[in-house]
């Protein structure tokens, strides 16, 4: 079992990545990774990612990144789970640049319906701090699953009026 992951380490995988980066590339990071950075948890069990562009040599180093770091990495975000919301990528907040690699929380609308989805407990919690620090305001929240209801036969596992339920609960 690895150690949990706080803010220096997503900062010094960021840092290794940078070194190898040939062209720019953009990380997205989600759930605990920008929990931690955006200081409503101080640490995550791993660092949930997607670049853009698909970038070979970045994927090929993740494993040596792992082990030299000891820090989980799963190449992870919300459109693996629920449809991408529209604008997404206009709303995923830059956090920090290294070398060719910009850092960016992918969009705070796409994690907390991912999170809502999920239902942990955890998840609900990060859901309440990113709405008390501003990031999700729950009108443009509905607004935004109204958008992507419609495309959620691409994911059976989902049930829409269920989903519908639990964000009414999550933001009572």
């Amino acid at each position: 079992m690895r150690p949990p992951v706080e803010a220096q380490s997503i900062r010094e995988l960021a840092r290794g990545l940078s070194r190898i980066a040939r062209e720019p590339v953009r990380i997205y990071l989600t759930g605990g990774a920008t929990a931690v950075l955006e200081g409503w948890r101080r640490s995550t069990i791993d660092v949930d990612l997607r670049f853009e562009p698909d970038a070979d040599e970045l994927m090929r180093e993740l494993p040596a990144l792992k082990e030299r770091l000891g820090v989980n990495i799963e190449l992870a975000s919300p459109p693996d789970f629920i449809p991408e919301l529209p604008g997404w990528r206009e709303r995923s907040p830059f956090v920090f640049h290294e070398g060719n690699v910009a850092v960016h929380h992918f969009d705070l609308y796409s994690q907390a319906l991912s999170k809502i989805e999920r239902g942990f407990t955890h998840d609900l919690q990060d859901l309440k701090a990113m709405i008390e620090h501003g990031f999700v305001e729950p009108s443009t929240l509905r607004g935004l699953f109204n958008a992507i209801e419609p495309e959620l036969y691409r994911y059976p596992a989902i049930d829409p009026t269920a989903f519908r339920a639990k964000i009414e609960r999550a933001l009572r």
